[in-house]
């Protein structure tokens, strides 16, 4: 098991819509090995296994996870289909692929999903408020939407800026080492 990368926005692969998962098979289980090994390890609920630069339609998540003495609730969702969502919520969102930003998205307050899990089983999972968030922050990066893209104009003009700054900082702090 390792611990993977988490790419970063404006890494190109974040943008790329993830591939059916279309066999079970050990470099699946190994994927999903590594992923668990890594949400466990990084200051988040979920993961998609874009996020480590694997295409696929796989994400998991453990809304256990911030109570450590909890056990773990480790849940592996592939090739996710929202069946059903209803009601709106804005909140504070942040995303392991834009570290260090957080800002208030609308989403559906309620979402009832089908997918498969680990051994090719069919799963439904019905999710209200923050896994119905999570669901959907998740299932948006499997089709290469990132939560800036739920923002206005004006807060990803904002948010592109401090980019900027951020990675002309970084480039400094290179040369003068």
């Amino acid at each position: 098991m390792a611990v993977l990368k988490i790419r970063e926005y404006p890494d190109p692969v974040l943008r790329q819509k993830s591939r059916r998962v279309v066999a079970w098979d050990e470099p699946l289980e190994v994927l999903i090995r590594d992923l668990t090994e890594t949400l466990y390890e990084v200051p988040g609920l979920g993961l998609a296994a874009v996020q480590v630069g694997v295409p696929l339609r796989l994400f998991l998540y453990d809304m256990n996870i911030q109570d450590k003495k909890g056990k773990p609730g480790l849940t592996i969702l592939i090739n996710p289909e929202i069946t059903a969502s209803e009601g709106e919520v804005r909140e504070e969102e942040g995303c392991l692929s834009l570290p260090e930003y957080r800002e208030l998205v609308t989403r559906a307050s309620r979402v009832e999903v089908k997918a498969l899990d680990r051994k090719g089983k069919e799963i439904r999972v019905t999710g209200e408020g923050l896994l119905a968030r999570l669901i959907q922050h998740e299932i948006d990066h499997l089709n290469g939407v990132l939560m800036l893209d739920r923002l206005s104009s004006l807060k990803r003009a904002l948010f592109t800026k401090k980019l900027k700054k951020r990675l002309k900082q970084h480039e400094m702090d290179l040369a003068l080492r």
